[in-house]
């Protein structure tokens, strides 16, 4: 049976660590967009937000994530936060990946865990909590759209994260 492993979510939700650990146990290939995003633009996001906009990342974005989706093979990806946003991108996910796993996090609980980060540019705003609070508003229903499951992030380690996506993988067989 193929597994293609998609993890969606706000940013700081656990999607390229989780998505790593998963990789590992489950003996697959990990792909992170974000990363693969930034060296196929040659720079950070940051930076290329910074200088080209939103607009135009999220062209990039896209084509990546479409390729991806066409991609033959297994693997775990984990997505950057804002890749919901396009209707096109949500059905690639669903029709792309097998498991499509929303790590589902508060804001107030992505704030603890991002309040000092500076790499995101999003969040490089005065009240980066409103950001989220925000962002969360907007995102969470396309999050819910886009996946076949919801696993509720909270507090929990990495390791208990990956083993409960890893018993949504075994409990239901893909769609």
């Amino acid at each position: 049976m193929q597994t293609r492993c998609a993890l969606v979510g706000m940013p700081g939700s656990g999607k390229s660590t989780v998505g790593r650990h998963l990789a590992r146990r489950l003996g697959l290939p990990f792909v992170d967009m974000d990363q693969r995003l930034e060296q196929q633009l040659g720079c950070s996001i940051r930076s290329y937000f910074d200088q080209h906009g939103e607009a135009a990342f999220r062209d990039h974005e896209a084509a990546l994530l479409a390729q991806l989706a066409d991609e033959p093979g297994d693997m775990v990806l984990s997505t950057g936060g804002g890749v919901v946003l396009r209707p096109e991108n949500r059905a690639a996910l669903r029709e792309g990946f097998t498991h499509v796993m929303y790590l589902r996090a508060s804001a107030d609980d992505i704030f603890r865990r991002l309040r000092h980060d500076r790499t995101r540019p999003l969040l490089q705003v005065a009240d980066p909590l409103e950001r989220l609070r925000e962002l969360y508003r907007t995102r969470d229903p396309l999050y819910r759209e886009a996946a076949h499951y919801v696993i509720e992030t909270g507090r929990p380690s990495v390791h208990t994260l990956v083993s409960m996506v890893m018993m949504q993988l075994e409990m239901v067989p893909g769609p």
